[in-house]
């Protein structure tokens, strides 16, 4: 069936050259929904749409079988683009808060898209291939940590059966054509925290006047930085990120609160009961130091679960992957990035596979890694210079889910 993938190359990458020009932003994902929907409906699906706000369902009934759902994240970031690639994004639109923003397919949910879409075309043009039901699940706002329980909150478990596997891949920079599993614990919980902290305003002429939330919010951003280093447990997996500050509107006013967000990542709830704790204890006690004239507040926002690999899904995956792409099949570390996608499978009490895709140019990557420059020359996820190589990545990315759905579905890939 994967022989279909050099017919299926041009329409493909018109599509993914579209979408990436044209992103959305989570649960604004409307004109990407609407293409979708069209697709698959041309492909003979059975489409719902609308789920969840602005998620897509595809169902192809292909006789008795196996229920295998596969799913794609479709939203984009607001970052704004820097790839000089002729398809890039100049789009910018009001974000949730009503701010304009640029909008760029900077994580590769724009290939996650392409290669599900290309891998239902070339199930449903193939039906003797395979026995049983394919389900291409297109889910909003992964980003915003709320796309997989929206379409739970919105219906999904009345709209399909039970699946017996659930499948999705990430696209990472890595060369492509590689496919990296891993069993069991895999990418980390993720947790946002907003904190304000607050001061008492004044003139810049005048501080002793005031009690600065600025020097506060950077006095809590080095001691945050030791939480890791000396209150977890070495050997154990932590990452804490100040990744916001936000105060003031003018050189010469000393505001009268400052907004700090952090993001964590863990693999241990004591792990992650151990940073809340620290982070707590630091910023009141930094409070208590400056004088604040309030205590501070927490906003928990943005969780994503641990996802967890189900070790015999996995060992079937990871199988099917060495039998097609050989040398190029891996087991891959642990990563730290989070993904809210195990709540779909989790619902149903179905096992799953979640597994990544090289998307970087083989030969950039290897010149890159020989000179010790990777960070550098190769953008990450979420950089404006993040840009998968099309023909490799939609290539392999389709293979890699036609091949792991057949591990169920039929014996012909």
């Amino acid at each position: 069936m994967t022989a279909g993938l050099v017919d299926l190359a041009g329409w493909q990458e018109d599509f993914y050259r579209d979408l990436h020009r044209h992103p959305e932003l989570g649960h604004q994902e409307v004109a990407t929904a609407a293409s979708v929907a069209a697709a698959l409906r041309d492909f003979g699906y059975d489409v719902h749409d609308r789920i969840g706000s602005t998620g897509v369902l595809g169902i192809f009934t292909n006789g008795d079988g196996p229920v295998v759902l596969m799913r794609a994240d479709m939203d984009a970031l607001p970052v704004a683009e820097d790839t000089g690639l002729p398809y890039a994004s100049t789009v910018r639109v009001p974000d949730a808060d009503g701010d304009e923003v640029p909008v760029m397919h900077a994580c590769g949910h724009d290939v996650h898209v392409a290669c599900l879409l290309g891998a239902a075309r070339l199930l449903a043009e193939s039906p003797s291939a395979w026995r049983g039901t394919y389900i291409a699940l297109f889910q909003p706002a992964e980003e915003l940590a709320d796309g997989a329980r929206s379409m739970l909150d919105g219906g999904l478990a009345d709209l399909i059966p039970r699946p017996h596997v659930a499948l999705a891949q990430h696209v990472l920079p890595l060369p492509a054509g590689r496919v990296g599993t891993r069993s069991g614990a895999f990418l980390s919980s993720g947790d946002s925290v907003r904190i304000t902290v607050w001061g008492r305003g004044s003139h810049g002429s005048m501080p002793q006047l005031a009690v600065d939330p600025v020097v506060l919010a950077a006095s809590i951003v080095v001691r945050l930085q030791g939480v890791v280093a000396r209150e977890v447990a070495p050997g154990e997996f932590a990452v804490l990120t100040v990744g916001r500050i936000a105060a003031g509107t003018k050189s010469n006013i000393i505001a009268d609160h400052a907004v700090l967000e952090l993001n964590i990542r863990t693999f241990s709830e004591s792990v992650r009961t151990t940073i809340v704790n620290a982070v707590r204890r630091i910023v009141e006690g930094e409070c208590a130091a400056s004088g604040s004239p309030r205590p501070p507040t927490f906003e928990f926002y943005d969780h994503y679960p641990v996802t967890v690999n189900d070790p015999a899904a996995t060992a079937t995956v990871a199988q099917a992957f060495a039998d097609y792409f050989g040398d190029l099949a891996f087991t891959i570390d642990r990563q730290s990035a989070s993904e809210d996608f195990s709540e779909i499978p989790e619902a149903f009490g179905a096992p799953y596979c979640y597994w990544v895709l090289g998307g970087a140019d083989p030969e950039a990557y290897a010149k890159a890694d020989a000179a010790g420059t990777l960070a550098s020359e190769i953008p990450a996820n979420h950089s404006p210079r993040f840009a998968p190589v099309i023909e490799g990545t939609l290539r392999n990315g389709t293979a890699a889910a036609v091949v792991a759905a057949l591990a169920w579905l039929g014996t012909n890939p």
